[in-house]
């Protein structure tokens, strides 16, 4: 059997992000992906136009029916919304025997918010403290913790931070620094720095679904989280380096890089 990875998270009606994003990437590393929508949103190259959450007990609903009979290598969790959401899914996480990371996505690509602002604190109290890893990036870091990164050497108080509220590891994605996309991965005692080369191209759509995916699909097939983390880097980095146009704003990471000619 193919290990299963679970993504919890909105969709993206334009396909670069989300849940579509996330099968994407669990299909291109060979793990069967399945789904629970938690919310849906009309969105495209340009931005978000409209988001809709979906109640808990749908949430709840499409969860359970997925792990109670096919049962999960993984989760990852994305768009979760509001409060009553991240509360219903970090309960699940905490009775589910998987790893679970956390994206803990706030706000999207074009600077739409995608998380009430009454929601922060069932993140930080509730769902990290069940993640196996979480992955801000530097504007989440600053919604969550007040920890404002403007250098590499602020990456390590940016882990820190985040680590207090209890997620077993976390990845700190410094990608909106200057110079090499540097980010760090700790668990308060042992540091991984990875970096890769910075692509000159702005179609980047999905970055941090497809990044956290990819970690769960690694976790899935058995790996550390230093070896799935560092795995996960190298896929999305050949995904930025193939991104590509699409509509008339930004363009999406390609998920199929791997199987171009």
């Amino acid at each position: 059997m193919k290990p299963g990875v679970l993504t919890v998270a909105g969709s993206d009606s334009g396909g670069g992000a989300g849940i579509q994003a996330d099968l994407k990437t669990m299909l291109a590393l060979g793990v069967h992906g399945m789904s629970v929508v938690t919310a849906v949103t009309a969105q495209n190259s340009l931005g978000v136009q409209g988001a809709w959450e979906l109640p808990a007990e749908a949430v709840r609903a499409q969860y359970r029916s997925v792990v109670d009979d096919i049962g999960v290598q993984a989760v990852k969790t994305g768009m979760l919304a509001s409060a009553e959401l991240v509360e219903t899914v970090a309960e699940l996480l905490a009775g589910t025997d998987a790893p679970a990371v956390v994206d803990p996505v706030g706000i999207s690509k074009h600077g739409d918010s995608l998380l009430a602002d009454s929601a922060l604190d069932a993140l930080r109290t509730k769902l990290l403290p069940v993640a196996a890893v979480a992955t801000p990036n530097l504007d989440e870091v600053a919604q969550l913790t007040g920890v404002r990164v403007e250098t590499e050497e602020q990456l390590r108080e940016a882990a820190a931070a985040v680590l207090a509220y209890g997620p077993r590891w976390v990845l700190i994605k410094g990608g909106h620094l200057p110079g090499d996309a540097v980010d760090l991965l700790s668990d308060g005692t042992e540091e991984h720095w990875l970096r890769a080369p910075r692509y000159d191209n702005r179609h980047t759509h999905g970055t941090g679904c497809t990044l956290a995916s990819a970690i769960a699909a690694h976790l899935a097939m058995g790996r550390s989280v230093p070896e799935a983390v560092t795995a996960a880097k190298e896929y999305v980095t050949g995904a930025i380096a193939a991104g590509f146009a699409l509509g008339g704003g930004i363009g999406p990471v390609d998920h199929g890089w791997r199987f171009s000619d």
